[in-house]
């Protein structure tokens, strides 16, 4: 028998062997990449619904009064995780709007997201 022909090379081999070692691992690197994003944009979005759930209270408070510049803190669980949240109420140059900046995180001092929203001085009701 030729010996040219008695099949692949040792050589070969292990280079077909290292051209497909490195496409699984570019492949398996992608893949965790993409599941880490998946997981940061779903806590990204569980944030915004917590931030959304503060905004609506501050809206609701009107109705009572208009909140004071300050800041107010709290806690919320949202998708089975507790979420920290803190909102600065803070005056504006329109002397009829306050701002109220909302940060959302899972720990406290480290916010995933910042929403601010602008509240109207509540309609005097007249007697």
């Amino acid at each position: 028998m030729n010996r040219a022909s008695a099949g692949f090379t040792l050589l070969g081999v292990m280079v077909a062997l290292a051209i497909i070692t490195i496409g699984l691992a570019a492949a398996i690197r992608a893949g965790s990449s993409q599941s880490m994003n998946a997981a940061h944009l779903k806590d990204k979005t569980l944030a915004y619904y917590v931030a959304a759930n503060q905004a609506a209270n501050l809206q609701l408070q009107l109705q009572s009064g208009w909140p004071a510049p300050g800041t107010q803190n709290g806690h919320e669980y949202m998708g089975f995780q507790e979420w920290h949240w803190q909102t600065l109420i803070s005056e504006t140059a329109d002397k009829n709007l306050r701002r109220a900046d909302i940060d959302v995180g899972l720990e406290k001092n480290s916010p995933l997201i910042t929403l601010s929203v602008f509240l109207p001085q509540p309609a005097q009701s007249s007697p």
